[in-house]
């Protein structure tokens, strides 16, 4: 007599016959039914198109945004499986959510040394629209290496600023914008924590963040770390 194997199972060789599946599993347990490939053809998942791009998450911030898709028909008998539901990209609102403009907290203020002012007062001079302007006064948090590198004659103020003083700078004609009265960068509105960006004119290596302190208005900068808005 001779012996005949049907084959391998999950549970081991078998002699006589076995429950066969149609599932993804059975290509590895080794128990598909024989019609398997006719039977239970491999079925990809299958997904909507993108929906629209969501808002930022976060207004008036560097953040991301989002759009989605859905499953419409899930992998079955070892079919591909389904791409990524969501993607994300980067995101900037330039106005909160009651429609105020913030861009001015996302734009670096530029910079110079107030030793500048006088020669900036006669170019002033055009301006039919007078204002006395106003201070306001920063922590500076972090300053980049590039502000010690500096050679120029002209940018040889930057050499001196130092973590974690805090500074005074002047808004005034021709920086002070005539619609808003604002200079760009001040930090207007901001939270007691937040964090803005300051770069030095004539050196972009030189950067850097600070807090706002406070604002004074018609005030006269001091003449040690003293800069103005650009």
């Amino acid at each position: 007599m001779t012996c005949v194997s049907r084959g391998w199972t999950a549970a081991g060789f078998s002699l006589g016959p076995q429950p066969c599946y149609c599932d993804q599993a059975c290509n590895a347990a080794g128990d598909c039914c024989q019609d398997y490939g006719s039977a239970c053809p491999a079925v990809t998942c299958a997904v909507s198109e993108w929906s629209g791009w969501s808002r930022c998450v976060e207004p008036c911030t560097v953040t991301f945004r989002v759009r989605r898709r859905q499953v419409l028909r899930e992998p079955r008998n070892g079919g591909g499986p389904c791409p990524p539901l969501e993607e994300r990209a980067g995101c900037v609102e330039y106005w909160n959510h009651q429609g105020v403009e913030c861009k001015q907290a996302l734009i670096p203020a530029l910079i110079t040394t107030g030793a500048f002012r006088n020669g900036r007062k006669k170019r002033a001079v055009a301006y039919e629209r007078k204002s006395v302007g106003y201070c306001v006064m920063f922590q500076l948090v972090t300053i980049t290496v590039g502000c010690l590198q500096t050679r120029a004659p002209y940018t040889q103020w930057m050499r001196y600023l130092t973590q974690g003083h805090v500074v005074c700078v002047l808004c005034e004609p021709p920086a002070l914008d005539m619609r808003s009265l604002r200079c760009y960068g001040d930090g207007k509105g901001s939270r007691g924590d937040q964090l803005f960006q300051w770069q030095a004119l004539g050196n972009p290596s030189c950067r850097g963040t600070w807090k706002r302190f406070q604002q004074l208005e018609a005030c006269s900068c001091p003449a040690v770390h003293s800069f103005l808005f650009v």
